[in-house]
């Protein structure tokens, strides 16, 4: 079993109040959730209007399986919104 930790910082330049990003965030962990079955939340910079940082976990049975679905969640969050992804930081715990 493997547990697939990503941390995805994206950059909302047009986002102009707390409000607005909340909205933002709001709808990417929500399409995230139902598309993959993953546990999403909003993990850092929380304070900071137009940066977001998104933490997706994920319990996978293979390497295989751990590529397919990084992959997938990163063109999934790139065609669903408008941020621009800036970092992104993964982890994989083996168990």
């Amino acid at each position: 079993m493997r547990v697939l930790i990503i941390k995805v910082t994206l950059r909302a330049s047009w986002v102009q109040s707390l409000k607005e990003k909340r909205m933002v965030v709001k709808s990417i962990i929500q399409k995230l959730k139902n598309k993959f079955n993953v546990s999403v939340a909003e993990v850092d910079e929380q304070d900071i209007h137009k940066t977001i940082v998104i933490g997706v976990v994920s319990v996978c049975g293979s390497s295989a399986q751990v590529d397919s679905t990084m992959e997938n969640i990163i063109n999934f969050i790139e065609v669903n919104t408008d941020a621009e992804i800036i970092k992104i930081e993964d982890t994989v715990e083996v168990f």
